[in-house]
């Protein structure tokens, strides 16, 4: 989890109390940035790796999120109302920045490092724009690409038999 202490716009700043028992110190006696007195804010790891699984599924050619198994589980759990939006996202997040793993699919015939290249500025525009860290990195991992068939479009009624 990620700790970080602001003044909201036209609220003017507290002195920072020089004691070391002060608010302006987390409780393992680590300073927090910002040291106004008005409070903390903290950003959970799994709110980090939501933003970035929302941002990344927006881009065009990116057909899932996760490996094999993952995706497999994320199936299941879509058929009962449950979409995973982290699938795939892993994050190292720390006092003031955060690193970034994700792991994918594309969308045949999309040019692979295109894909990868828009995901990675989403989940930096994204994750430095809601969150306010600094992206370290965003590593991209593709897995596998869709290949789009007749069958994905069909739900079996159309479809004519293998066999006479």
């Amino acid at each position: 989890m990620t700790i970080q202490t602001q003044t909201p716009a036209g609220v003017p700043a507290k002195k920072a109390q020089t004691s070391p028992t002060s608010s302006s110190e987390a409780p393992n006696g680590t300073p927090l940035k910002g040291k106004d007195g008005r409070g903390a804010t903290t950003v959970a790891d799994g709110v980090v790796a939501k933003i970035a699984g929302i941002a990344i599924q927006e881009i065009p050619g990116v057909h899932a999120l996760g490996g094999g198994a993952a995706r497999a589980i994320g199936n299941l759990r879509e058929k009962v109302g449950q979409k995973d939006l982290t699938q795939g996202v892993s994050v190292e997040v720390g006092q003031t920045q955060v690193a970034v793993d994700v792991t994918l699919v594309v969308e045949y015939p999309h040019p692979l490092q295109e894909v990868a290249d828009n995901a990675r500025d989403a989940v930096y525009t994204a994750i430095e724009d809601l969150v306010g860290m600094e992206v370290t990195e965003v590593n991209v991992t593709i897995t596998d690409i869709h290949v789009p068939s007749e069958d994905d479009d069909a739900d079996g009624s159309e479809r004519e038999p293998r066999v006479a």
